[in-house]
């Protein structure tokens, strides 16, 4: 017979109940749906947009449309056009295609050296920078410039523009996108401008770049650095991103190769959100199987950022991600309400999950841990320059109160440089803070596309 306390079961039965006006609004399409009332950042009111977040909600039946190719879809964003619009994606529509539609490879998007006509090959660009002949210097000449010009006939393929006042949603279960970055920015890239979008309902599988740069500096022992994030937000403020799954399938790190000692990593972020964005809610997703989820503030110099970067996070399921769960710089992010796991595999190559970087003010509210035992709780945050990080209501593998842990305090007590368990804000933009124990069940049956 159990004996677990019955108020557990009550915790979860409520929360149970309150998930569907959580996420949808009764009555009306998906398509037409904008942020609920305080759902996070995005929910901010402004003058520019005093109901906060409504994406293409108000688009006229001239501007919805139906795609299920990237003609189709780069015809209906119009980018830049910020007349409202509602994009329907029917079925996955591959951006690693031509004109025609026929699929292209790396081999495809291969060229030369714009100076001396000598061809990109990956054999030829490891033979001319290893460091034990080129030694730890960046790389220049021939095939570091063919690489570049490689690397832009990929860019001018798969990045997707989103214009202002859009929403982007899945007609239907498999919708989505493979290899395609979606990159939310003004034209302008003058401080920041209210994009207004909304992304929902959508796979986001294998954006990979090609041709990742090598940093032979980046560490001690140099690193692969790739472009092309599932979804990027920047210079932008007003973006919901929700109930979409992100992942890698058939770009998986576990199958790619080692150059010059490290891993020829093709992946960058799955959303990152910098240039000074703000206003931004990343509710009910599946990110999985990554290794740099969510950057959010892109350099410590990066000061025209302060004030701004406030994103929300909740009911997130993070799956096997090896960082960036979030990694902040600057913002105010409030992370509550999100399930974080790992396999036996996925703790082989895990680094951290919350970053506190410079000035950064991470507040954590009521998440949840499944990890293998090796994995404890001071290993769940990595400060880079950070001071400050709040985690309260945390539990790690188990509901009842021999699950709840202190994640600051476990972090202080085996780091030299501690971090202050108090932030200089308090969340006020959430629709309810879910119990802990009800977080497992909630997220892993809620988070996703079409859930």
């Amino acid at each position: 017979m159990s004996t677990r306390n019955p108020t557990h079961y009550a915790h979860v039965l409520t929360a149970l109940l309150l998930t569907a006006p959580l996420c949808a609004q009764a009555g009306i399409a998906p398509e037409r749906q904008t942020i609920a009332e305080n759902d996070g950042w995005a929910a901010m009111p402004t003058a520019a947009l005093p109901q906060g977040t409504t994406g293409g909600s108000a688009a006229d039946a001239a501007h919805v449309f139906t795609v299920s190719d990237r003609n189709a879809l780069i015809a209906a964003l119009a980018f830049p056009d910020a007349t409202p619009k509602i994009v329907r994606i029917e079925g996955m529509i591959d951006a690693n295609v031509d004109a025609e539609g026929n699929p292209l490879s790396c081999d495809n998007y291969a060229r030369p050296d714009p100076q001396t006509g000598e061809m990109y090959s990956l054999d030829a660009f490891l033979a001319a920078y290893d460091p034990a002949t080129w030694g730890r210097v960046n790389p220049s000449g021939p095939q570091e410039r063919a690489r570049v010009a490689s690397a832009a006939a990929q860019q001018a393929r798969v990045r997707i523009r989103v214009p202002a006042n859009t929403t982007i949603i899945g007609a239907g279960h498999g919708a989505g996108l493979r290899g395609a970055w979606l990159d939310i920015r003004p034209s302008s890239t003058s401080g920041n401008q209210p994009m207004n979008v909304i992304v929902r309902n959508l796979l986001l599988i294998d954006s990979y770049d090609c041709f990742p740069q090598w940093a032979p500096t980046d560490g001690a022992e140099g690193n692969w650095n790739s472009l092309y994030d599932a979804i990027s937000v920047r210079n932008a403020t007003h973006v919901w991103i929700d109930h979409n799954a992100m992942l890698d399938v058939a770009t998986d790190d576990a199958d790619a190769p080692t150059y010059f000692g490290r891993l020829y990593q093709r992946h960058d972020g799955l959303v990152d959100v910098t240039n000074e964005s703000d206003n931004v809610t990343v509710s009910w997703n599946l990110m999985a199987n990554h290794d740099k989820a969510m950057l959010i503030g892109s350099s410590d110099g990066a000061t025209a950022d302060r004030n701004k970067l406030r994103v929300t996070l909740h009911h997130n399921l993070f799956h096997d991600l090896g960082q960036r769960v979030p990694r902040v710089r600057f913002g105010q992010v409030h992370v509550f309400n999100n399930q974080y796991s790992l396999t036996n595999e996925g703790a082989t190559t895990y680094g951290y999950h919350w970053g506190a970087g410079i000035e950064s003010q991470i507040f954590a509210q009521n998440n949840h841990f499944l990890v293998p035992e090796v994995v404890t709780p001071d290993l769940f945050v990595e400060r880079f320059n950070g001071t400050a990080l709040h985690a309260e209501g945390t539990m790690r593998n188990g509901i009842s109160r021999h699950a709840r842990v202190d994640v600051v305090a476990a972090y202080n007590a085996v780091n030299a440089t501690p971090l202050d368990p108090n932030v200089s804000w308090t969340p006020t933009l959430y629709r309810r803070l879910d119990p802990t124990q009800a977080v497992p069940i909630l997220v892993i049956l809620g988070a996703g596309p079409f859930k």
